[in-house]
């Protein structure tokens, strides 16, 4: 459990540390009580003393709760600075690897931080701070008969390795179902997430029964661990009591036989209770221990979760845009999506993207705006790669409408200004920018409406004319918009189309993913796409645009003045 002393922890630990040590001298007072109480008071039978006993008695009992009140509070600190140090790089990075399409989508780590938060709130974490006084008690005992401090060394020595064992019987099952358990939860958000076909189509049934069957396994496999773990917890709870009534017969034995005091009897039984319950509370919340060392192992490997690297931050761009071989692939075992894409476009020239479905289209958007990175080539902004950019700075200047336009909970001027600082001004701009205003106004609560989860308050359309609003939203130098009008009505398209004008005579760098003829028609350059190659590249006019998807135009050597025409 190196983890709990990272610097981050060390305060909260250390402080936690030394509410234990008071703490455990502290409960040693019950044990002398008893002593004091066999052997002075009942001898004596001295009222005064007994009184002056229990006073001191209850003053340490009342000293104990503060620290044990002032251990749980540190803990419970700990857990919310690791939270708070950890959820935010966990969050960007599952943001990141999701929008990679990472296999691991990241939200694991959040879960992760989350096992460790829950972790030093629990008495598991505790019974880790008192485990090592087992030895300090045993001592104590010995002082009061060694052959008492033998029997009570034998039986924690017995617990100890029962506590092996559960580690060594549970490791493999408790992993095993951890990896299950976020399987079979990952399948049910994909299925939420897709609700609207799957009830749409009648596939709730079918979908649940695949569900179930998934969930039926893990619920075996915990069955089988949680079967495992009880017995092995009883175990324990049943050996604790075996050791204590060995003590308590052999003190008895030593009263009758050996001349020794009943205090020392009951007082060395007090004593072992005690040395002996941290280690059953470990013994019982093994699997939490378990996974709590497994969530900080995955933490711990590389680039889990490893801040951003700080970058010198560049000027301004002005736009231009330029692909050297562009080679990108989610596997490398299987085929690229974007075969050497090379071309370049200057800033303030708008460009469209056409091609037959699967040609790689949405894919070459999203590495125009390095959402996704390619494995060799570079994208280049002003000859900057984007890969060299930091991310903030890097989006300040990027527009992305992507093809699934949703939007976040909040209202509408949230989303515009991209969950940052709305300043009216700026919002009502790009707004205006993207022809929406008007829409806007005309919603309950104009710019204040709130859209829902996904923007699932607002029509398909509506969703997507405010993200293209968003996109535009501080003029940025590149805008990168992919179908835009795949929901739009005939309004919609005129909108966009004036949109796509404005956006030239402003001098934005324009990049459009569509099919639509009219569209096309009113852009620069056009970029034929077919299985992942540049198959031609140049002025709009050159490549007639109803053979996009069909039939294959390679332009003139005209062409050719244009960096990497041809891939």
């Amino acid at each position: 459990m190196r983890w709990l002393f990272v610097p981050a922890l060390r305060p909260f630990v250390l402080l936690a540390a030394g509410a234990s040590l008071l703490l455990n001298l502290a409960m040693l007072v019950p044990s002398l009580f008893a002593l004091q109480v066999f052997d002075r008071v009942l001898t004596s039978r001295s009222i005064e003393t007994l009184v002056m006993l229990s006073a001191l008695t209850l003053l340490a009992l009342g000293f104990a709760y503060c620290m044990d009140v002032a251990r749980s509070r540190a803990l419970a600190s700990a857990g919310r600075t690791l939270h708070r140090v950890l959820s935010p790089v966990a969050l960007e990075q599952a943001l990141c690897r999701a929008a990679a399409r990472a296999p691991d989508t990241g939200a694991d780590r959040l879960r992760d931080v989350t096992q460790l938060r829950n972790f030093l709130g629990s008495s598991g974490v505790r019974a880790l701070f008192d485990a090592p006084w087992l030895p300090i008690y045993l001592f104590v005992i010995a002082m009061m008969h060694p052959l008492l401090s033998l029997v009570a060394g034998i039986g924690a020595a017995a617990l100890a390795l029962l506590a092996v064992t559960t580690e060594r019987m549970t490791r493999v099952a408790t992993d095993s179902m951890l990896r299950g358990s976020r399987s079979v939860g990952r399948h049910a958000e994909s299925l939420i997430r897709q609700a609207e076909a799957v009830v749409g189509m009648g596939m709730a049934a079918n979908a649940v029964g695949a569900w179930r069957e998934r969930h039926e396994q893990l619920l075996d496999e915990q069955a089988g661990l949680d079967a495992t773990s009880s017995r092995l917890s009883a175990l324990a709870r049943i050996a604790r009591q075996v050791v204590q009534m060995t003590t308590l017969g052999i003190g008895a034995w030593l009263v009758v036989d050996a001349g020794a005091s009943p205090g020392i009897m009951i007082a060395a039984t007090i004593l072992l209770a005690r040395a002996l319950q941290p280690v059953e509370h470990l013994i019982s919340g093994w699997k939490q221990l378990v996974d709590s060392r497994g969530a900080w192992q995955r933490l711990a490997e590389p680039d889990a979760l490893a801040a951003p690297q700080a970058r010198l931050r560049l000027p301004a761009p002005a736009g231009r845009l330029e692909l050297e071989r562009v080679v990108f692939a989610h596997d490398t075992a299987r085929p690229p999506l974007i075969k050497g894409i090379s071309f370049s476009m200057n800033a303030g020239e708008s460009l469209g993207i056409v091609g037959a479905s699967g040609s790689g289209k949405t894919t070459l958007a999203r590495v125009l705006v390095g959402v996704w990175q390619p494995q060799s080539g570079a994208v280049r902004l002003d000859s900057a790669n984007l890969a060299h950019w930091d991310r903030t700075a890097l989006g300040a200047h990027l527009g992305y409408l992507p093809q699934d336009a949703s939007l976040f909970a909040g209202t509408v001027a949230q989303n515009i200004a991209r969950l940052g600082p709305i300043e009216p001004g700026e919002v009502i701009k790009a707004a205006r920018l993207a022809q929406v205003h008007d829409m806007i106004l005309r919603l309950p609560d104009g710019y204040d409406t709130v859209v829902g989860d996904a923007g699932t308050r607002l029509s398909g359309g509506q969703r997507q004319r405010i993200a293209l609003a968003r996109a535009l939203y501080g003029r940025p130098k590149l805008v990168v918009l992919d179908e835009p009008d795949a929901h739009l009505d005939a309004e919609g398209e005129d909108a966009l189309k004036s949109v796509i004008q404005a956006l030239k005579a402003c001098g934005t760098t324009l990049a459009v993913v569509s099919h639509r003829a009219g569209l096309i028609g009113q852009l620069d350059k056009i970029a034929v796409l077919k299985e992942g190659a540049l198959q031609a590249f140049g002025p709009a006019a050159g490549v007639p645009v109803g053979a996009h998807a069909r039939k294959v135009h390679v332009l003139p050597a005209s062409v050719s003045s244009a960096k990497g025409a041809v891939a």
